[in-house]
């Protein structure tokens, strides 16, 4: 059996903190969905993943491929990280009216209603974060980090709800510390014991119930996004179309690490080093960000705006930037997704159960909500070679 590593708490665990969470001092089990660490937990870790080989130092990847190769005009959509907290385990493309058909979370930023049960009307009719009334809906599967206590809650109790402060705050050590001073006698120190004990069983039960979260094997805290950017590009060879509205994209294979990596798309970087390109979660030198960087098709048939494997409809490029005959090119997406990370090999991307973390599942989606007269704006600024 391969070694697992589940990284968490090495610092309060070797240290031997006094923290009244600290497990080795206080008795009590940390929260499960704060980390999942083999020297507590035991061998209810090692097949939750990623391991120790799905990590590569970004200085020893060779430069190479970039990606999709694109034309010289662009358009950005500027809508935010996702500062409101929306977020939940569904996916109205993949998996239509269905709660928690993800099982792992999404961030989403654009439109302000997306679940399970959006549909095209409903989000026409929706709120965005996205300038320039896009209300198009951008989505992918969170990144969490393995190391310390309070995890944010997995999933927004409602689409467009943040997650709440006072949740985040009840797992933390340091609320549990700052609310229960040192013990002036044994009857102190006692309530102080107790009080830990209840807020941690209480934030586990919490995490354990939540969809997509610790029940699924998604562990630890959810780290927000330092920036997204949303760029639609140019075609390397022709001039591009209008996408339709409401057409339907997803990049990526959700379980590539079991179906195989034909329709895997994973590409992992670091700032300053954007020329390596891997399917690996990089090691970042100090000062770089971790960067994910999703691809989407981008040759439409003409004519549908989704497919039974939400694929043929619209697929990608040849290496010199060609569409294949029959389709035509349209603005082609490019999903940047840079976060600050803990050193060290102790984040993982959520992911289906089986699918024990691999980066390779790295994925995202896209439903085009923009008002067709933005579409011919998009159309006509990278037809012209701008960059808008």
């Amino acid at each position: 059996m391969r070694k697992r590593l589940i990284l968490a708490m090495a610092g309060v665990l070797l240290g031997g903190s006094l923290s009244p969470l600290n497990p080795l001092i206080g008795g009590v089990r940390p929260a499960l969905a704060d980390h999942c660490d083999p020297s507590v937990q035991g061998a209810g870790c090692e097949d939750v993943g990623p391991a120790l080989e799905d990590f590569a130092d970004i200085r020893r990847v060779p430069p190479g491929d970039g990606g999709v190769r694109a034309g010289r005009g662009s358009f950005t959509s500027r809508c935010g990280r996702n500062e409101n907290g929306h977020r939940n385990s569904d996916n109205h493309i993949v998996a239509p009216g269905v709660s928690n058909g993800a099982h792992h979370v999404h961030d989403y930023v654009g439109n302000l209603t997306t679940n399970g049960s959006s549909t095209d009307e409903s989000l026409a009719a929706g709120g965005t974060t996205c300038r320039l009334g896009d209300r198009s809906t951008y989505f992918w599967p969170v990144l969490r980090s393995r190391q310390g206590l309070g995890a944010q809650p997995s999933a927004s109790p409602s689409p467009s709800a943040a997650a709440s402060p006072a949740d985040v705050q009840d797992a933390t050590a340091e609320d549990v510390t700052a609310e229960n001073p040192a013990a002036q006698d044994a009857t102190a120190q006692d309530a102080t014991a107790q009080d830990a004990t209840a807020t941690a069983e209480d934030a586990t039960a919490r995490h354990i119930e939540e969809p997509g979260g610790a029940a699924e094997g998604n562990v630890g805290t959810i780290l927000l996004a330092r920036s997204v950017t949303l760029q639609f590009r140019g075609n390397l060879v022709s001039r591009v179309v209008a996408m339709p509205r409401f057409l339907r994209l997803i990049t990526g294979d959700a379980k590539a690490a079991t179906n195989g990596g034909a329709n895997a798309r994973a590409q992992w970087t670091c700032t300053g080093f954007t020329n390596r390109l891997t399917g690996k979660y990089p090691l970042c030198p100090r000062g770089s960000l971790v960067l994910r960087v999703l691809d989407f098709p981008s040759c439409w048939d003409g004519q549908n705006t989704d497919s039974a494997n939400h694929r043929t409809h619209v697929v990608f490029p040849a290496r010199n930037g060609a569409c294949p005959a029959g389709t035509r090119a349209i603005p082609q997406l490019r999903m940047t997704l840079a976060y600050s990370v803990p050193g060290g090999p102790s984040f993982a991307v959520d992911s289906f159960p089986e699918q024990r973390h691999n980066p390779i599942t790295d994925h995202a989606d896209f439903e085009n909500v923009m008002p067709d007269r933005l579409m011919r704006s998009v159309v006509t600024c990278i037809n012209r070679g701008l960059r808008c």
